[in-house]
């Protein structure tokens, strides 16, 4: 009945103003989140997706690329974040800690999550829409079910550099349709800044880099008339001008959709 009138209020109140809307007031994006890392922590709004103890996206995927986001490093620890987080790709990878102190449910202390996929939805200037098992991780012990059944919470957030384990170093997963004329590369599990902003590309012998252009998420990809020729080396710049060079990280005799793991990482 109550949902009844509010739909014969809406339809009054539209009929009387055009400009009445029903639904939830949007809310414009914040200023973007930056490699500025401070102790400062920001109001945000939390919401959860997927599997209640899941990573997220069916697929265990997402808009910046990635695959295996159920899988260590990232261990389910993800979310999406909406554009001044997400940043049109190149907020991929990057780090927070986000922690809730209401409703009961949650502990107050801060877990971190990574950026592997993006939302649009604008419920709140920064707005993270994490995977279930991350919402729940917010939670007192043994909470994390109470939590989950509060849909939409408030949250505070803050940019972290990330940390990776030592075994952990600076994947390259090559692109399926990867050719000599064409090639994209995804780069994944960089520590610091976690995100990236340029990718370059060496072949062997030659001294020039050559830029790839950003092709979604956190793919860069280069098309070129002439062939390329392995081995590759790659450079990639952070979001703080950080660059890290993987000499000769993909054979002569590349595959596409392979992986091919670096032994560099951020300090």
């Amino acid at each position: 009945m109550a949902s009844s009138c509010l739909l014969l209020a809406c339809v009054v109140a539209a009929a009387m103003v055009s400009a009445v809307s029903c639904g939830p007031p949007k809310v414009p994006p914040g200023p973007n989140i930056t490699a500025a890392y401070g102790k400062q922590w920001l109001e945000a709004r939390g919401t959860w997706y997927g599997k209640p103890k899941g990573a997220g996206p069916d697929d265990n995927g997402g808009a910046c690329g990635y695959k295996d986001v159920d899988k260590a490093p990232f261990l389910g620890m993800n979310s999406c974040g909406n554009d001044p987080i997400f940043k049109d790709g190149k907020g991929c990878g990057s780090c927070f800690e986000v922690k809730c102190s209401k409703p009961e449910a949650c502990s107050d202390k801060p877990v971190i999550i990574h950026i592997t996929d993006m939302n649009t939805e604008p419920i709140a200037a920064y707005h993270f829409d994490l995977s279930g098992h991350a919402f729940g991780a917010m939670a007192k012990e043994g909470k994390d079910e109470e939590l989950r059944k509060a849909g939409i919470i408030d949250m505070q957030f803050r940019r972290v550099r990330c940390k990776y384990p030592g075994e952990t170093k600076v994947t390259f997963h090559v692109e399926k349709g990867s050719n000599p004329n064409y090639f994209a590369v995804l780069v994944k599990y960089v520590g610091g800044d976690g995100d990236v902003v340029k990718v370059e590309l060496k072949e062997k012998g030659s001294e020039e880099w050559k830029p790839l252009n950003e092709s979604w998420g956190a793919i860069w990809r280069i098309d070129t008339p002439k062939p390329l020729k392995g081995p590759f080396s790659l450079r990639v710049t952070t979001e703080s001008d950080q660059k890290l060079v993987a000499n000769d990280v993909i054979p002569d005799n590349w595959k596409a959709d392979a992986l091919y793991k670096s032994e560099i990482q951020v300090d």
